[in-house]
């Protein structure tokens, strides 16, 4: 098996030999002699690909760089692909911003800026890249002067010296934005004697830490996690104002001043590119700045520059004409394709670039009956072909192997192995996530005393907080101090209120005692009485409520393992090679889901799975390799969706994912005429129709199988009760696989596993980014702006306008702003005929804009619309809205989202706390907080039962779902998942400084994480990460890290306290023979004086906290020393 580069299935001949084969035509010398000295040429007859192997041709030719234009954003994809085939290494790119002036999308720098200002360093630098790949808009983009960029940079050494003040002020002079914790482009931030920044030509931030005014080190750390990821020796710090180019008239540069002297420009298809330069100036509101097309050209002319195209032109220069052919089209079926290869080779090579190695083996298996494979003539390699060509004077076909099937030419994707660690980060900071960060004034639930208003934190001496104040001051205007001697022993304190203003201090140590309250309820919840009963006696209530449902789950779940079921065997070859030749790299969860499917798959009971996953996070995939598994083994798949659209999109994935395969995919849907549908569910109780995708149609009576093995649904809550029925009771004898795009909040879905099979898909395929949301007034300007926005970029756009009676008025409108996009309407009360038309004239791009109703919100994926108008948008429900917006941003290009709302009506309340939800939530996987928002707004009904709604409104949901587990684990006879409540109340400064941890929020972070720590391995990591995040931890967070350490050791013996009692150590036991055990070990020091506690009495010389701290870790790990 082979890459691009490689040898080759069947032939050596490999697709970086193309570029030989092409230096081969007859005046090829010629035109590179003539560019050596300076003059310019002409390609042309470069059909297809060829052009991009003629491109590598020459940029293997050239002593210098080569730069490539092609006419628009769009093609430099596929462009950038083609070449890296054929050179076996990736040209570099130099992108273009998608509008001008650029874009600060939330006052952050556009991502293209970092990627522009990269590649001129890089053309600056000793070694500048042999080929850039760029768009016509993209050049006459204008960049900074060359002496300018220079000038502008500051270098940092390590080990130099370097006035921290003073570089923050440079900093904050050059535009960068202070904030918390750095995360994009253009920010700093300061913690001590840490500096991080995100130079805006960077990769990833930098971290400068200090000792005093020596630059000790310079490290790169990771945005996400904010750990460091490895040491530099120096780097160049670019300004922000300075590296974003503007309108600035005649102080702009171009790309080509930053080139090497003998470069040469390859420009492809010249009209192309002049149209292109035409249209982008028609589309952007302000000029100044741009080059102008004839100056663009004018600036490019000052090199040697070589024209392709695929027809002759006239030139004076020197010419080649590559003596190329288009290849004829293939009918895209499996069982013809091999025939269709020999007639089109007759004596000619044939290379065919595969996406990955695994299509490779499929395609030699089908392949290899043929004449053309059994004389040798036949190459498959891995790589990427655009468009197949004939090269007539080397007698080779190249082909790519999506044009033998028809399908889409997917984009590139890259298999890597998923990086050690990067899940249980995720763990830890469960409930970090961003929803559930405490703000002052927030609702919180206290886990025993109930119901509270969190009021901020404070500082506190140790047993200065003795019982609850009742006084109505605000506690927290008391400025504490910001470090504090070991002797005062002070500690954090969290600030909460109840019920008659009666306040409480809750230790930081201690945070997991409190959790932030979500529940469905409409009103504002009522504060509870601190010290009364009414909690507890709730609390039982909601256990008693929680426990039924959890009973009846559990017998229904027990009546359907009764049932026996058939069970498949374990994966075949063809499953294997079929889930290989997967382009993209599947995400952890996508493969713990297809894991836990095939387990299901080949137990013998019916499977019941829910997978749930965020919109565009790869639950399609997962359902057709279940199928996969099923028709492999000669048994028949139901595809069961909500909407016609929707149907016909799964036909379109499930037909090209197995084309390849000798299996016939079936729809049913009104597009079909009901002769056409008649016929196919003859087939199909026939047993010749192996995947039949529809709508509620194919669960009527009147639909037989032959031999029914897997259903999939999509969307179940979108069917009616009695469709719903009909699924219940087929549920009881064949595979079930159901799939929603409302993702269940991670604490319910633990609390679900074990009554649930129920798969969760939280991870984002790689590369993908979030869809930028606005909410905005109707506007013409503003419309017309983003429209064109998205059509210089070559993409497309959906406008949602969910009233069919005047949709035909909404289209006007829009057409009347842009005049020069093509628009077709969709809605579902048009007939089938003029329906299917407008969605397949919008699929082939034929259109620009489709105005459609909410029709288009199930699952219609066209990677090619990135920008999304949905009007009246306060008139939707969150989930829709989640939903709507997930059709744009399915690829690695920047979506849009704009919810349009009317200018002259009010919008209730409810309205904007839902358009505020999905403008806040835009972040991938935003479906967790939008589903618990949503919880927030609604209740939970649809994911329990409206009746649980109740009692989440009752006591929060973090709660409920603890007592939810509890009910299962104790139904189950297993034991109950005990909190670690360990109490280290000793008298120690165990707290994180203000100025060592800066932001409430922040702290509130790694007091969460401290209280969650599980594990006392992990501690050590935690230690380090703080160490790299803010510096060498002070005393008192090295006393917090110390009094965790000393509760990790507490759990294993069972002690569920520690405190100081005079001379003594006092510790709280649960279990009698652990506290003996632990007395024992501990050599007679520690003595069991009553049921509940231990005793330890202090020599002098252990009287101080470090010598405390030393005798507890040998008393609680006796392993570490002797007592």
């Amino acid at each position: 098996m082979a890459t691009a580069s490689g040898t080759t299935t069947g032939h050596e001949f490999a697709l970086t030999d193309l570029p030989q084969a092409i230096r081969g035509v007859e005046g090829w010398g010629i035109l590179r002699a003539a560019l050596a000295n300076g003059q310019s040429g002409t390609i042309d007859g470069a059909w297809g690909s060829s052009a991009a192997a003629a491109a590598a041709a020459l940029a293997t030719d050239l002593d210098g760089s080569l730069l490539v234009v092609v006419p628009g954003p769009a093609d430099v994809g596929p462009w950038a692909e083609d070449l890296a085939s054929f050179l076996g290494k990736s040209p570099s790119l130099f992108p273009a911003f998608e509008t001008w002036p650029p874009p600060t999308i939330r006052g952050r720098i556009a991502d293209e800026t970092g990627q522009r200002l990269r590649l001129l360093q890089l053309l600056l630098g000793a070694s500048p890249p042999k080929l850039v790949l760029a768009s016509f808009a993209a050049l006459i983009q204008p960049v900074p002067p060359r002496e300018d960029l220079r000038a502008s940079g500051r270098t940092l050494r390590a080990g130099t010296t370097l006035d921290p003040d003073e570089f923050i002020s440079w900093l904050a002079g050059r535009g960068y934005k202070r904030v918390e914790a750095v995360e994009y482009p253009g920010e700093f931030g300061r913690r001590g004697g840490i500096i991080d920044l995100y130079p805006p030509d960077a990769t990833d931030p930098v971290r400068l830490e200090f000792f005093g005014d020596e630059l000790e080190s310079i490290r790169t750390f990771s945005s996400q996690s904010q750990r460091s990821l490895g040491t530099m020796s120096e780097i160049v710090v670019l300004g922000v104002g300075e590296s974003a180019p503007g309108p600035r008239g005649t102080s702009a540069g171009f790309l080509t001043d930053y080139f090497p002297p003998k470069t040469a420009v390859l420009l492809v298809e010249p009209e192309d590119l002049k149209e292109q330069g035409r249209h982008f100036f028609d589309r952007v509101g302000d000029r100044s700045g741009l080059f102008s097309t004839e100056g663009a050209f004018a600036q490019l002319m000052r090199h040697p520059t070589v024209t392709i195209s695929a027809l002759p032109r006239p030139s004076v220069e020197t010419s080649v004409h590559l003596r190329v052919e288009s290849v004829e089209r293939f009918s895209g079926n499996v069982q013809r394709v091999r025939d269709e290869l020999d007639a089109v080779a007759q004596s000619d090579r044939v290379l065919i670039a595969c996406q990955t190695e695994a299509e490779c083996h499929r395609l030699t298996e089908v392949l290899k009956a043929g004449r053309l494979a059994g004389s040798g003539r036949l190459g498959l390699v891995t790589g990427h072909v655009r468009a197949g060509f004939r090269l007539v004077g080397g007698g080779v076909v190249v082909l790519g192997s999506h044009e033998l099937f028809h399908r889409d030419l997917l984009p590139p994707g890259v298999k890597t192995t998923p990086a050690a660690g990067a899940a249980s980060r995720r763990v830890e900071g469960r409930a970090i996530d961003s929803f559930l960060e405490l703000n002052d004034g927030d609702y919180v639930v206290h886990v025993a005393h109930g119901i509270a208003r969190f009021r901020g934190m404070t500082m506190l001496d140790k047993g200065a907080r003795g019982e609850p104040s009742s006084s109505n001051t605000n506690p927290s205007d008391d400025d504490a101090l910001d470090s504090v001697s070991a002797s005062q022993a002070q500690e954090e304190q969290l600030i909460l209120e109840f019920r008659d203003g009666v306040f409480m201090y809750v230790p930081a140590t201690r945070i997991d005692l409190v959790q932030k309250y979500v529940g469905g309820a409409q009103t504002q919840p009522e504060l509870s009485k601190l010290g009364g009963t009414a909690w507890g006696r709730k609390k039982d209530r909601v256990s008693e409520a929680v426990r039924d449902m959890a009973a009846e789950m559990i017998q229904i779940q027990a009546v359907r393992a009764a049932i026996p079921g058939f069970s498949f065997p374990a994966d075949s070859d063809w499953q294997r090679e079929f889930e290989a030749s997967f382009p993209y790299q599947e995400t952890p969860d996508q493969l713990a889901a297809i894991n836990e499917i095939r387990t299901d798959l080949e137990k013998p009971k019916p499977m019941d799975r829910l997978l749930c996953g965020d919109v565009g996070y790869g639950k399609t995939e997962v359902a057709v390799r279940a199928a996969f598994k099923v028709i492999d083994n000669g048994k028949q798949v139901a595809v069961l969706v909500p909407t016609t659209i929707l149907a016909e999109q799964h036909y379109r994935t499930f037909s090209q994912r197995l084309a390849e395969y000798p299996f016939v995919v079936e729809v049913v849907s009104r597009f079909k005429p009901p002769a056409q549908q008649k016929a196919i569910l003859k087939r199909v109780a026939a047993g010749e129709v192996d995947v039949v995708i529809g709508t509620h149609r194919i669960v009527s009576n009147d639909v037989k199988f032959k031999d029914l093995g897997l259903v999939v649904v999509d969307e179940e809550q979108r069917f009616g009760v009695e469709h719903k029925e009909k699924l219940k009771r087929l549920r009881t004898t064949v595979h079930v696989l159901t799939m929603t795009a409302t993702p269940i909040p991670r604490t319910l879905h633990s609390a679900l596993l074990g009554i649930r099979e129920i798969s969760n898909l939280e991870t984002p395929p790689p590369d993908r980014v979030p869809v930028e949301t606005r909410i905005i007034r109707w506007d013409d300007q503003l419309l017309r702006h983003a429209i064109l926005r998205e059509m210089n970029r070559g993409g497309q756009v959906y406008f949602v306008h969910n009233r069919v009676s005047d949709i035909r008025e909404i289209a006007d409108k829009i057409a009347f702003i842009v005049p020069e996009a093509k628009i077709v309407i969709g809605h579902g009360q048009m007939n089938e005929h003029d329906l299917e038309k407008a969605m397949v004239t919008f699929v082939r791009k034929e259109a620009d804009i489709l105005v459609a109703t909410t029709i288009i919100e199930s699952g219609l994926d066209i990677p090619n619309a990135n920008t999304m108008f949905i009007d009246q948008g306060d008139m939707y429900g969150l989930a829709d809205l989640h939903q709507l917006r997930g059709r744009v941003g399915r690829t690695r290009t920047r979506a849009y989202a704009y919810l349009i709302v009317d200018a002259h009506k009010m919008i209730t309340p409810h309205a904007q706390k839902r358009l505020k939800a999905i403008e806040e939530f835009t972040e991938l996987g935003a479906g967790f907080k939008i589903a618990m928002r949503d919880l927030e707004i609604r209740g939970a009904g649809n994911i329990l039962g409206g009746e649980q709604s109740g009692h989440i409104a009752s006591i929060g949901y973090e709660l409920y779902c603890q007592l939810l587990e509890n009910a299962i684990r104790q139904l189950k006879q297993q034991p109950p998942r005990a909190a670690v409540e360990v109490n280290v109340d000793l008298p120690w400064p165990a707290f994180l400084p203000r100025d060592y941890v800066p932001g409430q929020k922040l702290r509130i972070e790694v007091y969460r994480r401290l209280a969650r720590l599980r594990d006392p391995r992990k501690l050590e990591d935690f230690r380090r990460e703080l160490r790299d995040r803010y510096g060498p931890p002070p005393e008192p967070a090295e006393w917090l890290l110390r009094a965790t350490e000393i509760r990790l050791l507490c759990v294993r013996w069972q002690v569920s306290g520690v405190h100081r009692d005079g001379r003594d150590l006092v510790f709280s036991y649960r279990s009698r023979d652990k506290a003996d055990q632990l007395a024992k070990v501990s050599g007679g020091r520690l003595k069991v004086v009553d049921e509940k506690s231990l005793y330890l009495r202090l020599k002098p010389e252990e009287d101080p906290p470090e010598a405390a701290y030393r005798l507890l870790k040998m008393v609680l790990n006796p392993g570490s020393g002797t007592v």
